[in-house]
């Protein structure tokens, strides 16, 4: 037999293309002995439905939306934070019957997937608004949903209270007696590994929002932290910059840390120089991740709620999506900002 195609099942059931069609993908127009009858010849010739790319020409949709990341894609599969938030949002996806697809900001050649790739709407999750990507995505009119992103006029946008988490953090070493305070910053702006201030510019949104929020504990106290950037959250990154603030003249007795990880291995390279954590240097967190948890001494840190994070942004798109398709306005943005908590652990003491 030659290729199998809707006429092929058409003609060896008896009914005409469009009948097969909906057997398919409006199953509610047919009864279901006759879609029963449809599938079962299906799958005696071997034809597995209706070309994908072909129905989404038909519907005018893709069936999918997409998460664009400036990371590397390999984050999205190594670090617990992003997984948890990809995760919330493949569940909240489940019932629409709509795909994820997974976006770089970068280019491959002449794909840009960002212009290429069939999308319904975009999820922006913590990316430089001035992209390429961005912009590609906003001249192609789809939905868009900004997180961990600085909010922009019509644009639904959802957040977390970065800025709160960390003056709570910076608070608690100030009440702790702390007086020479380390931060160790995630930002892509350069330059990094050095030892500068927090009143050199922060590129991304989030490092923004935590640097004014450690300052607004800080600078009241009259302390002037020692600011340390590095532009991946990686291990060897963080380890050099925990020993650049610990090599400083006046090393600090209490390092802030921009997530969970770094953290990790600022311990790592204070207990490497046989410092006792907490009792020679106190060390804080942000996300709460699992990972967090599992450390010993166990971390003191800034619980977001990760998954609450995917959930809101998710739904926020698939209303905006619902609401294009329908043909009607796409609703009011909304700035959705969810709240962070201080978790007192066991790596913060009182100041040695």
């Amino acid at each position: 037999m030659g290729r199998v195609t809707l006429q092929t099942v058409a003609d060896e059931v008896g009914v005409s293309r469009m009948t097969v069609s909906n057997a398919f993908s409006r199953p509610d127009q047919l009864s279901d002995a006759l879609r029963t009858r449809i599938l079962a010849a299906a799958e005696e010739l071997g034809y597995c439905g209706p070309d994908p790319a072909a129905r989404a020409l038909v519907r005018g949709t893709a069936g999918s939306i997409g998460v664009l990341m400036t990371d590397p894609l390999s984050h999205a599969f190594t670090d617990q934070v992003a997984t948890g938030f990809l995760g919330a949002i493949t569940e909240q996806l489940a019932p629409t019957g709509m795909a994820l697809t997974l976006l770089s900001s970068a280019t491959d050649g002449e794909l840009v997937p960002a212009r290429d790739v069939p999308l319904d709407g975009v999820l922006i999750y913590s990316c430089d608004l001035g992209s390429a990507a961005v912009d590609w995505l906003t001249k192609r009119n789809i939905p868009l949903v900004f997180v961990d992103q600085t909010p922009v006029r019509g644009v639904p946008s959802v957040n977390v209270d970065d800025r709160s988490g960390a003056r709570a953090a910076a608070q608690h070493l100030v009440d702790l007696g702390h007086r020479r305070v380390g931060i160790v910053a995630a930002d892509h702006a350069g330059p990094h590994g050095v030892v500068g201030t927090a009143d050199d510019p922060a590129e991304g949104h989030v490092t923004r929002q935590r640097l004014l929020g450690w300052t607004d504990a800080l600078t009241p106290a009259g302390i002037t932290p020692l600011v340390v950037r590095e532009s991946l959250d990686t291990e060897d990154r963080a380890y050099r910059s925990g020993q650049v603030l610990l090599d400083h003249d006046e090393p600090p007795t209490a390092i802030l840390c921009w997530s969970d990880v770094m953290a990790h291995w600022v311990i790592r390279a204070a207990e490497d120089r046989g410092l006792d954590v907490p009792g020679q240097l106190s060390v804080v967190g942000f996300d709460d991740s699992p990972f967090s948890r599992q450390m010993r001494p166990a971390l003191t840190t800034v619980r977001q709620d990760v998954a609450e994070k995917g959930r809101a942004a998710t739904k926020a798109l698939v209303s905006a999506i619902e609401r294009v398709r329908a043909g009607g306005a796409p609703p009011r943005p909304r700035h959705i900002v969810l709240p962070t908590e201080l978790v007192v652990r066991e790596t913060t003491a009182p100041a040695p």
